[in-house]
């Protein structure tokens, strides 16, 4: 009898085991109906996810207009160039003074780089009544603008860091647009612009995704970081589709990498990390105002003779390097890449130069392209230092480190790279090159846009 009653008992178990699975079976197949009518019959989240889609569009598209706009300004500037060897004497103090004026008296907010701005706009102790002296669609006709004045001018910037906060501005506008019931932030919003701008500028989408986690995401809501990557996905594939699939800088050619690079690419390394770290330091203490030296007290006093002062030098620094200086250093670091020129040995130092006095003048100007100009300069002076046969490899980890040391932001600055040459076969040197430097970098200096982003904030209003 106890036998039978325990058999009982447990077919009774058996069969409430298989009850309670078939209703779990049901309920989720009910729970997957429900969800699925509830997302696809929610009209608020579908227009937003196609207004943030349309607005990525949008901020690709601008980057390449400014893209566009920022060469042929170049190209004017150098075409003037080759008319008489001193007109950049003349020219670039002046266009400098120029737009120093128009930058202070219609957009303070355009000065400098435009990632500050970005992450200035990000705080979240920030009125939002206040963003628009960070971020707006003003700000970002006024940076495309004045940033093109400065390449008309010669002087040595970038196109890169403008690109962030320009696309920011465009994105921001989607909050015209969204319905009231939609989840999507200003937060992601600003995220998704900025680092569409990345992606767009150098046509590296992935280093777009990266910069956002990096630098701009400090708390990105998990509900739309879906839409968030997607946004700047679409903002580096309209540069794509525009531009070609193709390298910014072209295809690098390595050869084999082996242990004979150990030794030439820990020097890169190491000097591409100090030098980016007192590059960084240096711009800190330019942009604080805070020096008492006679350039400092000058530019508090009388910042558009200043400017023309800073236009003057660099002119001054073009002509002696025979113009390899100006601009944004595209030309010289594609040359040396493709293996078709090797700049001199002080070339490093003057671009240096350059881009920091071309900062200071407090014009927009971002730092990224020449950064990768400095770096590539100190790679290619490190292979003739050691005889070194692949140059190209040593090149780029120049690139990588100075621009890694110069942000502080090595992950970022290790993919745009990669992306950028096509050196998916020095992914690990690339890598740890990057790492090596921006730990240097850590020791010389504090991080640089965030510490230009704080001082941005001093600019609210108490």
């Amino acid at each position: 009898m106890l036998g039978n009653d325990e058999e009982g008992k447990r077919q009774d178990d058996q069969r409430t085991a298989a009850e309670a699975q078939q209703h779990d079976r049901v309920k989720h197949d009910h729970d997957w109906r429900t969800r699925a009518r509830v997302e696809l019959s929610d009209r608020a989240l579908w227009t937003g996810r196609a207004v943030v889609v349309a607005m990525a569009v949008l901020s690709g598209l601008t980057v390449v207009g400014f893209t566009w706009l920022s060469e042929q300004t170049f190209d004017a500037f150098e075409q003037l160039r080759q008319l008489a060897w001193w007109s950049p004497l003349i020219w670039t103090p002046a266009c400098t003074a120029a737009v120093v004026w128009l930058t202070r008296r219609f957009a303070p907010g355009a000065a400098g780089s435009g990632i500050p701005q970005a992450m200035a706009a990000l705080e979240p102790s920030l009125d939002p009544a206040k963003l628009g002296l960070f971020v707006s669609l003003r700000l970002s006709a006024a940076k495309i603008l004045l940033t093109a004045g400065g390449l008309l001018g010669g002087l040595s910037v970038g196109r890169e860091g403008p690109s962030v906060q320009i696309a920011a501005g465009v994105m921001l506008q989607a909050r015209r647009l969204l319905p009231a019931r939609s989840q999507v932030t200003t937060h992601s919003l600003l995220v998704a612009g900025g680092a569409a701008g990345i992606a767009a500028a150098f046509n590296t989408p992935l280093a777009g995704i990266m910069f956002a986690i990096e630098e701009l995401a400090r708390a990105p809501e998990q509900r739309n970081s879906g839409l968030i990557i997607t946004a700047i996905v679409l903002g580096g594939l309209i540069a794509v589709s525009i531009h070609g699939n193709a390298t910014y800088f072209g295809v690098i050619h390595t050869g084999a990498i082996g242990p004979g690079l150990l030794l030439p690419g820990l020097v890169v390394a190491v000097c591409s990390g100090v030098a980016g770290g007192l590059f960084s330091r240096l711009l800190i203490a330019s942009l604080a105002g805070r020096g008492r030296d006679p350039m400092s007290r000058l530019r508090a006093r009388r910042p558009v003779l200043f400017g023309a002062v800073c236009g003057l030098a660099v002119a001054l620094i073009g002509v002696v390097t025979a113009g390899t200086a100006f601009g944004s250093g595209y030309g010289p670091t594609r040359a040396m890449i493709d293996g078709v020129a090797t700049m001199p040995m002080a070339y490093a130092l003057f671009k240096f130069l350059a881009t920091w006095l071309s900062s200071w003048a407090g014009v927009p100007a971002g730092i990224f392209a020449p950064s990768l100009a400095i770096g590539a300069a100190m790679g290619n002076d490190v292979a003739l230092l050691f005889f070194h046969a692949q140059a190209p490899a040593l090149i780029a980890l120049g690139m990588v480190g100075f621009l890694a040391a110069a942000t502080q932001a090595p992950l970022t600055a290790f993919i745009i790279v990669m992306e950028m040459v096509g050196g998916h076969s020095m992914v690990l040197s690339l890598m740890a090159c990057a790492l090596v430097a921006s730990m240097l970098a850590r020791i010389i200096s504090p991080p640089l846009y965030p510490t230009l982003a704080r001082m941005q904030l001093q600019r609210v209003p108490a």
